[in-house]
C-alpha cells in the first residue's frame, strides 16, 4: 500500500482533492468540516508530515483576515454603519434617484476596506425599507446588493479574505507580497464595468417577487415597546424630538410624548421636548441600553444599579401559563425592591400597551430585563418566564466612533506608504481599540468567524499537501501544452475562469488556496511573471455572481429575497462572462505581457 502510494501520490492526491471538491458542492457536512477531513487524508497518506500540517498556523493571511474582522465589527459597535444606513433612508424619498448612485458607490467603498458580510447583513432591512418607500419589490436591490460588495472587495486587499488569502500563499510561493492597492486599478476597472453592466443591463433580469428580507428583519415586531423619560438638565430640553440625535436613529421610532397628564401624539417630531417628559417609542435592545447609559435620558422605573453589583441583560418569553399572564409588565411577583427592571416588551405585530406602565402580559410576549442573576432567576421561575437568554445585545459606543473609523484610516494609510505589513498595522490598530475601550475584548473576540479560520488553515494544509504529492506539478504539466503557445491574454482567460468556475461550485478561499500554486507555477513553466496570474485567481475567485452558493452574501441575498437559484444564473452568468473578459483585459494592461 506504502509503495502504491508513494508510485502514484500525484494521482492520489487529485483523487482526494475531486473528492474535497464533491463534498464541499453536496453541502452534506460544512465547509470547515469537509476541509478538516481533505487535510488529515493527506496527513494519513504520507504527503503531508505532522510539522508542516502545524506550519500553516504561521501563514499571516488567517491572523490578518481575523484581524479585519475585529476592525469590521468595530464599525457595527460604534454604530458608523447604522447611522449611514439611516442617513441614506432620510433621503431616499426626496432623491431616490441620487441616494441609489450614492449607496451603490457606498457599498463599493466601504466594501474595498472592510469585511463585506456585515455591509450586507446590515443593508439587507436598509434595502428593503428602500424598496418599499420606492415601491419597487426587493429582489431589485438584494441581489445587486451583494454583487457590488464582492466588486468592491476586489478593489484592495483588505477588501475580502480572498485577496489576503492568495497574497499569504503567493508568498508562500516565493512571489513578494502585495501592496494594499497595488490591485486598486483592476479593481477599479471590475467594479465599473460591473456596476455597468447591473445599471445598463442587469436590472431586466432581476425578478420582481416579493423578498421574506423585510418580514425577516420584522421578527421583532417594531422592537421593544419602552419609555423614556428626559432628565434634568439634558441637552434635548428645548429641541423638537426630532432634531434630538440620540432619539433619531434608525432603531428608535417614537409615537407619543407624555406630559403630566396630556399624551401628544401628533406630530411629535416637531414637538419641543420639556424637563420629565416621558417618550413613548419602540427600539431595538442595543438602543434601549445605549439610552440607559446616556446622561440625558433614563428608563422609565428603571432601577440604578448599586455598589459593587452584577447586573446582567437577559431576554425572556412569558410562557402560556396561569402565572404572570393578565399582570402588569411592572408588576411581576418579585419584582419589586431586587433592583431588576424591566427594559422593554416586545409583542409581535402589536403596541402591547398605551405605556410601559399600563401593559398587561400575553403568552410570547418578549421581556427586556436587566438586574442581578440571582434575581432576575427568581422572578423569571415565579412568573413562568421561559427561554431566558442572556441577551447579545449592547449599546452602541457613538461617542468612539471617530476612534473607530480612525482606527481603520490608520491602517489603510499606514499600510499603503509601506511603513509595515497590514497584518502588523492591524494588531496595533486593534490594541488601541481595546485600550481604548471603543469596543471589549469579548465582543471583540465574538466578531472573529471560527468556522472560517479553520476552513482557513485546513486548505492551507491541503494545498501544501498537493504540493507535497505532485498533484499541482502533475495538473500544470497536464495544462501547459494546451496553452504554451498562447497569447499571455488567452493564459490569463483561462486562469481567470478556472478560478471563476470552481469559486461557484465550492468555498472562494478553498478555490485560492488550491489555484494559487497551480497560477504561480504556471507561470514559472511558461516564462511569464507569476505576479498577473495570481491577480486573475483573486479576482476570478472572488467573482461568484452566477449561483447564491459561491460566495456568502449571494447565500444571505438568496434567502432574504425569496430568490430561485435561476434568477442568480440570468443576472450573474452574463456577469460572470462581461467581468470576466474586462478584469482579464486590465490585468493584461496593467501587469504588461
Amino acid at each position: 500500500m506504502a509503495d502504491f502510494l508513494a508510485q502514484y501520490s500525484a494521482f492520489v492526491g487529485l483523487a482526494i482533492i475531486l473528492l474535497v471538491f464533491v463534498a464541499f458542492a453536496l453541502e452534506r457536512y460544512p465547509p470547515e468540516v469537509v476541509a478538516c477531513g481533505g487535510a488529515v487524508a493527506f496527513l494519513l497518506c504520507g504527503y503531508l508530515e505532522a510539522e508542516e500540517m502545524t506550519s500553516v498556523f504561521s501563514n499571516p493571511a488567517p491572523i490578518t483576515i481575523a484581524a479585519m474582522f475585529v476592525l469590521s465589527g468595530t464599525l457595527i459597535r460604534t454604530g458608523v454603519l447604522d447611522a449611514a444606513a439611516g442617513w441614506l433612508l432620510t433621503r431616499v424619498t426626496r432623491r431616490p434617484v441620487m441616494v441609489l448612485s450614492t449607496t451603490a458607490a457606498g457599498v463599493i467603498v466601504a466594501s474595498a476596506f472592510i469585511n463585506n458580510t456585515p455591509v450586507v447583513i446590515v443593508l439587507i432591512p436598509i434595502a428593503g425599507e428602500i424598496a418599499r418607500t420606492l415601491k419597487i419589490a426587493e429582489t431589485k436591490l438584494l441581489m445587486p446588493l451583494s454583487f457590488l460588495t464582492i466588486l468592491g472587495g476586489t478593489c484592495s486587499m483588505i477588501g475580502t479574505s480572498t485577496n489576503l488569502l492568495v497574497d499569504g500563499v503567493a508568498r508562500g510561493q516565493g512571489l513578494e507580497a502585495f501592496s494594499i492597492f497595488e490591485i486598486a486599478p483592476v479593481g477599479i476597472v471590475t467594479a465599473l464595468v460591473g456596476l455597468s453592466y447591473l445599471a445598463l443591463i442587469g436590472w431586466r433580469f432581476l425578478p420582481s417577487r416579493d423578498g421574506i428580507g423585510s418580514k425577516l428583519s420584522e421578527s421583532n415586531g417594531d422592537g421593544y415597546f419602552t419609555e423614556v423619560v428626559v432628565r434634568d438638565g439634558a441637552n434635548a430640553i428645548g429641541k423638537p424630538l426630532g432634531e434630538v440625535g440620540a432619539l433619531s436613529s434608525r432603531g428608535i421610532r417614537a409615537v407619543a410624548i407624555r406630559r403630566g397628564t396630556e399624551t401628544l401624539r401628533r406630530d411629535i417630531s416637531d414637538t419641543v421636548l420639556q424637563k420629565a417628559d416621558r417618550i413613548v417609542l419602540f427600539a431595538t435592545a442595543e438602543e434601549i441600553l445605549t439610552l440607559r447609559a446616556s446622561d440625558g435620558f433614563r428608563i422609565a422605573r428603571s432601577q440604578p444599579q448599586r455598589p459593587g453589583e452584577e447586573r446582567v441583560v437577559v431576554e425572556a418569553t412569558v410562557a402560556p401559563h396561569r402565572r404572570g399572564i393578565g399582570r402588569g409588565a411592572l408588576e411581576l411577583t418579585g419584582l419589586s425592591g431586587t433592583g431588576t427592571s424591566v427594559l422593554g416588551v416586545l409583542r409581535h405585530r402589536h403596541v402591547p400597551g398605551p405605556s410601559l406602565q399600563e401593559i398587561r402580559l400575553r403568552p410570547a410576549d418578549r421581556l427586556l430585563l436587566e438586574g442581578p442573576p440571582e434575581a432576575i432567576a427568581r422572578i423569571s421561575d415565579e412568573n413562568d418566564l421561559v427561554g431566558i437568554n442572556v441577551s447579545r445585545a449592547r449599546r452602541f459606543r457613538r461617542e468612539k466612533a471617530p476612534l473607530a473609523i480612525g482606527a481603520l484610516m490608520a491602517v489603510v494609510l499606514v499600510s499603503a506608504f509601506g511603513l509595515t505589513t497590514i497584518q502588523t498595522a492591524a494588531f496595533v490598530a486593534i490594541a488601541a481599540i481595546l485600550l481604548l475601550k471603543v469596543i471589549d475584548a469579548d465582543e471583540a473576540w465574538r466578531t472573529i468567524r471560527g468556522d472560517l479560520l479553520i476552513l482557513i488553515f485546513a486548505m492551507l494544509a491541503i494545498g501544501t499537501g498537493m504540493e507535497k504529492a505532485g498533484t499541482a506539478q502533475m495538473i500544470v504539466d497536464a495544462i501547459t501544452p494546451l496553452i504554451e503557445n498562447a497569447p499571455y491574454l488567452v493564459v490569463l482567460l483561462v486562469v481567470y475562469a478556472l478560478s471563476s468556475l470552481l469559486t461557484e461550485i465550492i468555498t472562494n478561499n478553498a478555490v485560492a488556496v488550491i489555484v494559487t500554486p497551480i497560477a504561480v507555477a504556471l507561470g514559472v513553466k511558461l516564462g511569464i511573471d507569476p505576479r498577473g496570474l495570481v491577480v486573475a485567481v483573486m479576482f476570478g475567485a472572488s467573482a461568484s455572481f452566477a449561483t447564491p452558493i459561491g460566495y456568502q452574501t449571494n447565500t444571505l441575498v438568496y434567502a432574504a429575497g425569496n430568490y430561485r437559484f435561476t434568477d442568480f444564473v440570468k443576472v450573474g452568468l452574463p456577469m460572470n462572462i462581461i467581468v470576466g473578459i474586462a478584469t482579464s483585459f486590465a490585468i493584461y494592461f496593467y501587469y504588461g505581457s
